[in-house]
């Protein structure tokens, strides 16, 4: 069963995750160990040398992993972050969508492991491996 906030993040107009909307982070999809968020670029998440910042990408590749960590939560469970590694193929420009898949690698009673993939039409731009600490 879905928690109060999984089924909030999931709208379009959700307040529930300030990250997301200040961003313009979307949820496509949050299932069991599985989750695809969604960002179109625009020139606010640009940095000096003209593409999107390695830290907006970071920060939707963990987005997606959480999310797909949560999706398998138990009821009254978060999930924290312990540590992210990431590994960037392609700079992503003003104009572009991204779709972030994330997913659970294997789930463990306190520490789960995600990874997750970022993709511009279908062109892998970056990829994740992450630990979450599952808290109580």
């Amino acid at each position: 069963m879905p928690t109060p906030y999984l089924e909030q993040v999931r709208k379009k107009d959700q307040q529930v995750n300030p990250l997301f909307l200040s961003h313009g982070i979307e949820v496509e999809s949050i299932a069991v160990d599985r989750a695809v968020l969604r960002l179109e670029v625009t020139s606010g998440l640009i940095q000096g040398g003209g593409v999107v910042a390695g830290g907006i990408v970071a920060s939707l590749l963990d987005g997606a992993m959480a999310h797909a960590v949560l999706g398998g939560n138990k009821q009254g469970e978060v999930a924290s972050t312990i540590d992210m590694n990431v590994c960037f193929y392609h700079p992503v420009l003003n104009g572009e969508c991204i779709t972030c898949e994330g997913w659970v690698d294997k789930r463990g009673s306190r520490i789960v492991f995600a990874g997750a993939v970022a993709l511009v039409e279908g062109r892998e731009v970056a990829k994740a491996t992450a630990s979450f600490m599952i808290v109580h």
